[in-house]
């Protein structure tokens, strides 16, 4: 078993071991502090050996961790293990240098995906069009201007003017993500609604927001280069 395959199951491990009611609360008990197995069976008002099985799965997954007293030596404590808790989110996508985000026009999703990454990270971004408009859409620059980014009104620009090699390329539209069959492919996809379609304001805010936290929840789990 390779090392992704040893890791994805380790996590399965972890999950399963957490689902079940009894041990996730026995679980969170141990988030605050160690305690003995008696006092979490008072605490949670369960059976000492029903929790004796539950720490011995939790034990064997890698979530829970005996040690004796060095007070009295007959008793044991549970300590939670923090580190196993922590691999259950996804292995980081490692090395990464400038992100591309790329749309049909590249005058709204992509522009305002870059415009975001940049604010969110400090890293290197950009953005391209698949078929590039001669401007970024006026409601594109305004809900911009409403979160304080900054986009340049004329930059637009097509993806093989644009996309590097090493470039990790976000298509954060379905046409995009189809058409991008060639050299140029998208490694990640964001389904996000064109809001030209609709053009309203309201459209474009919610494709801000979409953008924006969907930028939150990759930004963490990213490696960029040059940080470690």
């Amino acid at each position: 078993m390779n090392a992704e395959l040893a890791s994805l199951a380790g996590r399965a491990r972890v999950h399963a071991a957490l689902g079940d009611p009894a041990r996730l609360a026995i679980v969170d008990a141990l988030s605050q502090g160690d305690a003995s197995p008696g006092e979490i069976a008072h605490t949670l008002e369960m059976p000492t050996n029903l929790v004796a099985h539950h720490v011995k799965v939790l034990t064997e997954a890698g979530l829970v961790q005996r040690g004796r007293s060095e007070g009295d030596r007959r008793r044991t404590y549970l300590r939670l293990q923090p580190a196993a808790l922590a691999a259950l989110t996804p292995p980081p996508l490692a090395d990464v240098g400038r992100v591309v985000f790329v749309c049909t026009h590249n005058s709204a999703r992509s522009q305002l995906a870059a415009a975001l990454w940049k604010r969110r990270t400090h890293g290197e971004a950009a953005s391209a069009g698949t078929k590039p408009a001669t401007r970024v859409h006026p409601r594109a620059l305004a809900v911009a201007h409403r979160h304080a980014l900054d986009l340049d009104a004329t930059g637009t620009a097509h993806v093989k003017d644009v996309v590097r090699d090493d470039d990790l390329v976000i298509a954060v539209c379905d046409n995009a993500h189809e058409e991008l069959t060639g050299p140029v492919r998208p490694r990640l996809h964001w389904s996000v609604p064109d809001p030209v379609r609709i053009d309203t304001d309201e459209a474009f805010e919610a494709a801000y927001a979409d953008l924006a936290d969907r930028v939150d929840r990759l930004a963490p789990t990213t490696m960029l280069r040059g940080t470690r």
